[in-house]
């Protein structure tokens, strides 16, 4: 699954929550995306600037969904986990046993494969501890980490109805 199908399928809600965030703490972030995303449909930021915030982020999903804005939309979802969610980074890393620099920003390669057993288990946990479509969102991002995703996680994804985006 690429970034923009996942902006498709995604609960409008996770995408508000993301640049929320995004406005409070990464503000340089939120305007240059707002730019980025503006001028991408032609439009310009002082433009965007005068629409209200929940109209500002309906336009920035809506466009995010455009199969030319994948790298964009991977991008901020990774900047989200990787500064907004390190919780859940941090714990995934940890049950994995996958070297991190204590925030969850891995250290070194990823896995070439992902040990079935401690996946199944690292999924439980993190669905115990956090909201579920996170949990999804956060390991389809993390499956878009190499070319072909790992085969076991991929399965879990397509198969298991705790893991879906909406």
């Amino acid at each position: 699954m690429k970034a923009h199908t996942i902006y498709q399928e995604i609960d409008p809600a996770l995408i508000e929550d993301m640049f929320n965030w995004m406005r409070r703490d990464e503000r340089n972030l939120y305007k240059t995306t707002l730019s980025s995303l503006g001028q991408a449909r032609k439009l310009r930021l002082v433009f965007l600037q005068k629409k209200s915030i929940p109209d500002q982020i309906i336009f920035m999903h809506k466009v995010l969904k455009l199969k030319n804005q994948d790298l964009v939309g991977e991008h901020l979802l990774q900047v989200w986990f990787m500064k907004g969610q390190q919780d859940l980074l941090r714990t995934f890393c940890d049950r994995m046993e996958i070297e991190h620099d204590g925030n969850g920003q891995v250290v070194g390669e990823l896995p070439e494969t992902l040990d079935d057993t401690k996946l199944a288990q690292t999924i439980d946990r993190l669905l115990e501890m956090f909201d579920s479509k996170l949990v999804t969102l956060y390991f389809r991002v993390f499956n878009l980490q190499t070319p072909t995703g790992w085969e076991n996680l991929s399965k879990i994804l397509d198969e298991d109805d705790r893991l879906k985006l909406v």
